[in-house]
């Protein structure tokens, strides 16, 4: 029988305040095309080179004008020029009015753009104005969206379908990105088979499918990693510390999954600890208590629980905001919204709950039935986690803080 004492539950604030204190933002970067950088993090300050826009433009088809020129409703002018974005028009003509589209430079002397909707084109061809007029109306001016020599966006900005638009509008065809990760994955159990391998009918008694392999590499690549898939590594000593020696070469953090508790089938501590350092974390959340933090040289090395559930959260409540940090991301909390809670939960945990909800058509919240931590089910079904704080019930109609999965596993 295992005598060693159990470690004190580490509260979760504490527990990535520590993690984050290991994470040293990697050395280097890449530039890659603007194209290819959807997730990354930006490595160095985007710097404005130019304005944007770089003219003063139209918002909209319509007619240029100078407002001081119309002296009362329905007022018609003569159309001097035509305006097409992409083409330079000549200095407005005192009292008349220029054919506009989207995006077409203003041209000197006009003030305001009057829609084609509030405009008539008369007979001789000028144009009608219906609609009351003001200077720099429907005129996106020079400068608007961003200034020459300001800040866009800095570094550790981790990188958005948004913030590449951004990047392109400033003529940035590459990026400078911080270095990718080098994440070395595996997990440890005799039980564990890999689907393929064996049919669902012949699966030995005693055996499952690896799914935490599965959902666990998927959201390293989400964050940017390089993964390097070691499989299933056997229940033995002999096994784990081979397979940590070899993951420690060539990578900044080895994942496991399972393997780190105090059970006499648990080598993944004893491992770390003849290679290196570790501690093995009691974190009272639930669920997800099991965790552990340690080193193999320089190399990262963090074990996770085994079921399925404990993995996944724990994995986006702490190796995420770690694997960010690495990258050079400051902001790494998730922003949860307060909502309603539409069921009751009257059995308060002395640990903070993550409990899987659903978001309803009545704009509250509602419990998957089973919250167990190998139910992996409700997390396909949930829209996110409540977070509850240790010893708080919940009764239908309260305020609760909801996390949405899209701020957990992307």
């Amino acid at each position: 029988m295992n005598s060693q004492p159990r470690p004190p539950l580490k509260s979760l604030d504490a527990a990535l305040a520590e993690l984050l204190a290991h994470a040293q933002p990697l050395e280097g970067h890449e530039l890659l095309n603007t194209f290819d950088a959807d997730g990354r993090v930006l490595a160095q300050d985007l710097v404005a080179a130019l304005q944007v826009p770089p003219f003063d433009n139209s918002a909209m088809d319509g007619y240029a004008l100078r407002a001081a020129d119309l002296s009362g409703p329905e007022q018609a002018l003569p159309v001097s020029q035509r305006i097409a974005a992409g083409s330079l028009g000549q200095p407005l003509a005192a009292g008349t009015a220029a054919r506009i589209f989207t995006g077409a430079a203003v041209p000197a002397g006009a003030d305001a753009v009057v829609m084609q909707e509030e405009c008539s084109v008369l007979n001789d061809g000028r144009v009608q104005i219906h609609a009351p007029v003001k200077a720099g109306q429907n005129i996106r001016k020079s400068g608007e969206d961003m200034q020459l020599g300001s800040t866009v966006l800095t570094a550790g900005t981790r990188l958005g379908p948004a913030e590449l638009g951004l990047a392109a509008s400033m003529g940035c065809a590459r990026l400078p990105l911080a270095r990718r990760p080098r994440v070395a994955l595996f997990s440890t159990g005799d039980e564990l088979v890999m689907p393929g391998d064996v049919a669902p009918q012949d699966l030995p008694a005693g055996s499952i499918y690896n799914s935490n392999r599965f959902f666990l590499r998927a959201m390293l690549q989400r964050l940017g990693c390089e993964v390097r898939d070691m499989g299933i590594v056997p229940d033995s000593y002999e096994a784990t510390v081979a397979a940590l020696q070899d993951a420690a070469q060539h990578s900044d953090l080895v994942l496991t999954s399972g393997g780190v508790s105090v059970g006499e089938e648990d080598h993944v501590k004893p491992a770390v600890q003849a290679l290196g350092s570790l501690d093995l974390w009691a974190i009272a959340i639930k669920p997800g208590k099991p965790f552990a933090y340690g080193r193999v040289g320089q190399t990262h090395v963090i074990g996770l629980p085994g079921n399925p559930v404990s993995s996944l959260v724990t994995f986006a409540l702490l190796v995420r905001p770690f694997l960010l940090r690495l990258q050079g991301v400051q902001a790494l909390a998730p922003q949860a919204i307060d909502m309603r809670a539409d069921f009751d939960w009257p059995r308060a945990d002395k640990r903070r709950e993550f409990l899987r909800v659903r978001i309803n058509a009545q704009g509250g919240l509602d419990r998957f039935a089973n919250q167990g931590s190998g139910v992996l089910t409700s997390a396909v079904w949930a829209d996110g986690l409540i977070d509850n704080p240790p010893g708080q019930t919940i009764a239908q109609g309260d305020t609760v803080r909801f996390v949405p999965f899209a701020q957990l596993l992307g």
